[in-house]
């Protein structure tokens, strides 16, 4: 499975570089590798057996499939030509550390906002550039991990469903980002594509993502009674954001079976931010900057992770099954359930 984070706060930049690449588990460096604290303590299957395979199963440690990062800024706001902050993209095909356009861009680049999204492509899904997460809409960015079952099949009923706008963005072919559009077709609702460049209550884009999905469920349940195929289930861990607020859920519709890790922090920003004191690697050792201010004057921010980025296993909390991070504007993070029946 795929691997992804994020960052937001409404007040204190980080660079990408001390988020993305300096640890020594950063995002750009689980290509092979996992760090899943807690993972195997909660939520297990009657049988060791089973938990332990089913880790396995949807925390691959291979994801060589495309990387992308997203970060915002206010540049087009400042020229007049955006409400807010607006992102910025690039993706590439190559191992993350052996491009020098993103390690440049990550060492002289902050933002309060920042996505980061590495590929373990589905075996039948191509790998292109069009693949890699993030997907932009407007001023909005989308990111999965996981997988919808039966794609191939219920696509054509998801299309259907999409506006002609949304559609129009679809250049790849994963079922991520048919599962975006029919998102911001919800989202957009009689409001038009306009919606897209607005920012809207953190309520309204959880109850959009939750209609998205429950229409992917009801499109495989149908699939299912008229074919007489086994049901299967979905992993469908999102993250969105408008640059000024983040969703973010942890979902499988199943009763025992568990989708991907994710991860939620709101203190490993320090220790990942350079102009404070710590290491994110290990305890007593320090990052090497001037420790420019205190670990109290650092800014209310929230990260969620496929896995933790720093040694600290206290600062972060395994997000629950079926649980749903929203963090608004004011940075008063909320977890609650994720409104879908199956």
């Amino acid at each position: 499975m795929c691997r992804w984070f994020t960052y937001i706060s409404n007040s204190e930049p980080q660079l990408l570089a001390d988020v993305l690449i300096e640890p020594a588990h950063s995002l750009s460096k689980q290509v092979h590798d996992r760090y899943l604290p807690y993972l195997k303590h909660y939520e297990p299957d009657v049988d060791p057996a089973d938990t332990k395979k089913e880790i396995s199963t949807r925390n691959s440690p291979y994801n060589m499939d495309g990387l992308g990062i997203a970060w915002y800024s206010n540049t087009r706001a400042e020229f007049g030509e955006a409400q807010g902050p607006s992102p910025a993209l690039y993706k590439i095909l190559r191992q993350p550390l052996t491009d020098n356009i993103y390690t440049s861009i990550c060492n002289n680049t902050s933002s309060q906002a920042i996505f980061g999204h590495i590929r373990a492509a589905s075996p039948s899904s191509a790998i292109t550039d069009y693949n890699c997460h993030p997907f932009q809409f407007g001023r909005w960015l989308f990111m999965h991990n996981g997988g919808l079952a039966f794609f191939n099949v219920v696509k054509r009923d998801m299309v259907t469903c999409m506006s002609d706008a949304a559609l129009d963005l679809v250049k790849g072919t994963t079922d991520s980002e048919h599962l975006a559009a029919l998102f911001f077709t919800f989202l957009e609702q009689d409001k038009g594509p306009a919606a897209w460049d607005a920012t809207h209550p953190i309520a309204d884009v959880k109850q959009a993502l939750e209609l998205a999905i429950a229409k992917v469920l009801e499109f495989q349940d149908a699939y299912v009674k008229r074919s007489g195929a086994a049901p299967q289930a979905s992993s469908i861990n999102i993250a969105i954001t408008d640059g000024t607020q983040l969703l973010a859920i942890r979902f499988r519709n199943h009763a025992t079976e568990h989708p991907p890790s994710l991860y939620y922090s709101t203190t490993a920003g320090i220790t990942l931010n350079r102009k404070y004191p710590g290491h994110p690697d290990q305890e007593g050792a320090d990052n090497g900057s001037a420790n420019l201010k205190a670990p109290h004057e650092h800014g209310d921010h929230v990260i969620v992770a496929s896995e933790p980025t720093t040694y600290k296993k206290h600062d972060w909390q395994l997000i629950p099954k079926n649980q749903c991070v929203m963090v608004p504007p004011d940075m008063q993070m909320q977890l609650v359930p994720v409104d879908v029946q199956f």
